[in-house]
């Protein structure tokens, strides 16, 4: 791939950036990972407390990308059927008729996830693996791009339902907002008739190139020694001793496809071993279970994590493009 390419990619990339910071001011670093997974074709959970415009950046996302959005706030009496729709008798017309449900945005916000019962939680879990949602033994395939930010509050659990193991691992990152820095608080308060920042918030890039930018970074090269870091870091995390459970094959995919998202939002064709260290803890902490033994020694997964990423060692990938360490 030609360095034009990726240049070309990381203005668009930067565009897109700039167009959602606008309505989620100071968070520059979490809209670039949201950015990410969704160009990598994956879904994001965001852990926070309420308040802090986890609803502002879906909308914003959504606008930004020339997309549908779609909002759904998931309480303990919320059916499947209110989250991918139901097929429905037509009196009038005198046959059945399917009608959508929330799931089939774009940009899809499952408010408070872990508040709905699991029946309801596995009613996203076809869809954000297969990108398909079948109804009535119906399959219809999920809008590209398809991208589901969920949210959970780390802090209140009570009447909640903790996501199981196997949907967690199916979110590509988690990260957090978190509250705005003192100045961007104070603009904040400024502007404070800007009730919904979003609203008028135009595309910043045209219809459908979302999923022609998902395709170019695909194109991006990743050299062996690359590869062999990611699987060396996936392996550490299952040997060990804190971790009931590392990272899974999965979790290696998502570390690979994000990097190469990543490399070309900053202009280059190729991925290198910062790249990697730099997504890791949003794309792996989340996959380790801390053993029970552990946990009471208050170890953490963002702990064992770093401590893998300092005890596995970087490879040095000569040149400055990765054909230089092919051999």
């Amino acid at each position: 791939m030609e360095h034009q390419t990726a240049e070309g990619f990381a203005r668009e990339f930067a565009a897109l950036g700039a167009a959602v910071a606008d309505a989620v001011l100071g968070k520059a670093g979490p809209v670039a990972l949201v950015l990410t997974a969704m160009l990598a074709g994956g879904h994001v959970l965001l852990e926070d407390v309420p308040g802090t415009g986890k609803t502002s950046l879906a909308k914003a996302l959504a606008a930004a990308a020339g997309v549908s959005h779609g909002r759904v706030q998931f309480t303990p009496d919320l059916l499947p059927s209110d989250l991918i729709g139901a097929t429905i008798y037509d009196q009038r017309n005198g046959h059945f008729e399917f009608r959508p449900g929330p799931v089939f945005s774009s940009v899809l916000l499952a408010d408070e996830i872990n508040r709905a019962s699991p029946k309801t939680q596995s009613a996203l879990l076809e869809v954000m693996e297969e990108r398909q949602i079948t109804v009535d033994g119906v399959s219809h395939p999920a809008p590209t791009p398809f991208v589901v930010i969920a949210t959970q509050n780390p802090v209140e659990q009570l009447g909640t339902y903790p996501l199981p193991e196997a949907q967690l691992d199916r979110f590509l990152i988690r990260t957090t907002l978190g509250y705005p820095d003192h100045a961007t608080a104070v603009r904040l308060m400024l502007e404070c008739q800007r009730l919904d920042r979003s609203a008028g918030l135009g595309p910043a890039a045209p219809a459908g190139r979302i999923a022609e930018l998902g395709r170019l970074a695909t194109q991006a090269q990743m050299a062996p020694l690359v590869a062999d870091y990611i699987v060396a870091l996936v392996e550490e995390t299952r040997t060990d001793p804190r971790c009931d459970l590392g990272a899974s094959t999965r979790g290696g995919l998502a570390l690979a496809r994000c990097a190469k998202v990543y490399a070309m939002a900053h202009g280059r064709p190729y991925v290198t071993p910062g790249d990697v260290k730099a997504l890791a803890p949003a794309v792996l902490t989340h996959r380790l279970i801390i053993a029970p033994e552990a946990q009471i020694d208050g170890a953490k997964a963002s702990d064992v994590l770093a401590d893998v990423l300092g005890r596995v060692p970087v490879p040095a990938v000569g040149g400055r493009d990765p054909a230089a360490a092919t051999a």
